[in-house]
Formats: C-alpha cells, sequence, structure tokens
C-alpha cells in the first residue's frame, strides 16, 4: 500500500508511535523514526529492519526550532522523496488550571501545536514542489499527506489537562488550515483524535517506574491510579466497545487516514474512541 513511500513518524520509540512505524513499514514504506529517546528509536528501526523493512533513526527534540529542518532534510537525503509526515509526539503534564505554572503550559502547547506547525512548515518545500511537478506534468497526484494527533481532550476538554486539551484543540484548526491551502495541490491533511488507549500516558503513575525529563523537570507518566480506577469503573458505559484500546489499534487510524484508500479525505478528524462520546 506504501511501496516506495517515506513516512517521518514523530514520538516513535514507543507506543502509538513505534506501532504506526511498524505497520507503515510493513505495508512498504521507508520509515524515519523520530523520537526524544535515542535508545527507543535505535529499537524501533531494529524491529522494523529486523522484519525485511527499511527505516532510519533519528532521536532528537521535536521543540527544538531547527529539529524540523534537519529531519525532512535527512528522510529526502536517505529516500529520495518525502509522501507522509506524522506528528505523534508528545507527552502530558497536567495540574489544575488555577496551580499550572507558565512553563507548564508553554512545554505541552510547544510539544503539541508547535513543534508540528514548524514541521509541516519544514516539510512544505519537499511535498509542494514535487506535489506541483506532478500537476504541471499531467502526472496523477502521488499520496502525500500529513496526519497530526489530536485528542478527545481537545475535542471537549479534560480535568486537569487545560494546557494539553488547549494544544490538542489548536492542532485541529491547524489541520483543517493546512488542508484548505495544501488542497490545490492534492495534499491532504487529516487528524486523528485518541480516546481511551493502553499506553504509558493512561496506565496508573504508581505502578510505572519511568518518567521523562524536560528541560530539567521530571515529569511523571500516566495518571493517578485513583482516577485510572474511576475511568475502569464506568468503562461500559462510556465506551460502547467497553474496553481501551490497544497501541496498534490506534496505530491503525493513523495508517488508514495516510493510505491512498482515504485519497478524497481532507481536513477530517477521525475519532479513534471505541465509540465514546457519541
Amino acid at each position: 500500500m506504501f511501496s516506495g513511500q517515506t513516512v517521518i513518524v514523530t514520538g516513535a520509540g514507543r507506543g502509538i508511535g513505534a506501532s504506526a512505524a511498524l505497520q507503515f513499514a510493513q505495508q512498504g514504506a521507508n520509515v524515519v523514526v523520530n523520537d526524544l529517546d535515542a535508545a527507543a528509536t535505535e529499537e524501533t528501526v531494529h524491529a522494523i529492519t529486523a522484519g525485511g523493512g527499511h527505516a532510519i533513526a533519528l532521536a532528537g527534540n521535536v521543540t527544538e526550532p531547527d529539529f524540523s529542518t534537519h529531519l525532512m532534510k535527512t528522510a529526502v537525503d536517505t529516500f529520495g522523496q518525502l509522501n507522509i509526515l506524522v506528528n505523534n509526539a508528545g507527552y502530558t503534564w497536567d495540574g489544575m488550571s488555577h496551580k499550572m505554572s507558565d512553563e507548564q503550559w508553554q512545554a505541552i502547547i510547544d510539544v503539541h501545536l508547535t513543534a508540528p506547525f514548524r514541521m509541516i512548515r519544514a516539510a512544505a518545500p519537499y511535498l509542494r514542489a514535487a506535489a506541483s511537478a506532478e500537476l504541471e506534468s499531467g502526472a496523477s497526484p502521488s499520496n502525500r499527506c500529513i496526519v497530526n494527533v489530536s485528542s478527545t481532550s481537545g475535542l471537549h476538554g479534560n480535568i486537569g489537562q487545560v494546557n494539553y486539551a488547549a494544544g490538542k484543540m489548536g492542532i485541529v484548526g491547524l489541520t483543517k488550515t493546512i488542508a484548505k491551502e495544501w488542497g490545490r495541490l492534492g495534499i491532504r491533511c487529516n487528524a486523528v483524535a485518541f480516546g481511551f488507549i493502553d499506553t504509558r500516558l493512561t496506565r496508573p503513575q504508581e505502578t510505572q517506574e519511568e518518567a521523562i525529563e524536560i528541560d530539567g523537570h521530571e515529569v511523571p507518566l500516566g495518571i493517578p491510579a485513583k482516577v485510572r480506577a474511576l475511568l475502569d469503573k464506568d468503562i461500559q458505559l462510556r465506551i460502547p466497545l467497553g474496553r481501551p484500546a490497544t497501541i496498534e489499534e490506534a496505530a491503525a487510524g493513523i495508517v488508514l487516514i495516510s493510505s491512498p484508500l482515504a485519497s478524497y479525505i481532507t481536513g477530517h478528524v477521525l475519532e479513534v474512541t471505541g465509540g465514546m462520546g457519541i
């Protein structure tokens, strides 16, 4: 389905991003794997190449202003073209609105909104020039698209996540704007909004030994055990399918909306929620 195409997936060291990278590779794509964690980035690449796929690792922080340019150039220099950009990198740093610091707010806005904007801007010369050349030659447009990861927290808000909700709703506006600006070139831009997915960000904090370090701050992963217990308690009422999604199911939403089968879908927010919120 993606044979010969080049895909960049940010935040692909673990979880949904890693699974998406693997699924793209299994469908024939050349994958550029990015993550803040260099070791995890290499692990994903090893999993891809061990299965006969093609991938390279490029660890780095997506919030650094010049990193997006470096990432795009590396992808094109290695594989000759760029077809799909998946803006998946992110984390949560929760807190009630009246207690949240400026630093806490800005860190989450930077990773979930500013970084994807910079990635798209850096990808523009490669995606737009190739698309324009095809149009001028009369050739059928190749599959080119951007997928931005959003969340039901962005669509509906969520207690303790004012920064995350703002970033994830902002990415919806960014998605729809790019869809309108780049659509005439045949370049699609969609978002995938995840609901309750079983990842490190939704598991109980107390059961995890890991944390991530952001600018000298140790940010715990997951949610408090009491909150997770409440989510599990009424899961049958909130989610028609009655369970959280696996990371593979979540990643499949990204791959689905990126595929040529979605060639006439742009500016859309695909909710991968098991029916939650309908």
